[in-house]
């Protein structure tokens, strides 16, 4: 008996086994994308249905469409998803809270400028120049 070809002497499993594997995968991908295409067909159709409704309701009720909504859905979404947006630089976040700081200290300013002219106000109806 000669076990040497199926021991693995040739070494051409491997090579099928990569293109097995590759395959597998590339079927995988694709069943994923396809599942991802009906799910977010399945959504689109809802809510079509779900906007017909709304437009039988309004023209029952005589409501006008809101403006708002209209220009939301004109607007292109950055990202449908917030937990993969972009993230800030920290040059991105020093600037952030620079503003910030910038905001505080211009309220604080406006505050004490209003109370000074407030007090000078008040001094100059006081007193009265001879």
């Amino acid at each position: 008996m000669n076990f040497i070809g199926a021991v693995g002497g040739d070494g051409g499993d491997d090579a099928d086994d990569k293109e097995k594997a590759e395959e597998e995968e590339r079927e995988r991908q694709e069943a994923i994308r396809e599942a991802e295409e009906r799910r977010k067909e399945k959504h689109r159709r809802m809510e079509e249905e779900r906007e017909k409704m709304r437009q039988d309701i309004r023209d029952k009720y005589n409501i006008k469409k809101k403006e708002e909504v209209v220009e939301q859905q004109m607007m292109p979404q950055e990202e449908p998803n917030p937990l993969m947006r972009k993230k800030k630089t920290p040059e991105e976040l020093a600037a952030e809270a620079e503003q910030e700081e910038l905001d505080d200290f211009t309220k604080l300013k406006n505050q004490i400028e209003t109370q000074v002219n407030e007090l000078k106000t008040q001094i100059e109806g006081k007193c009265v120049m001879q």
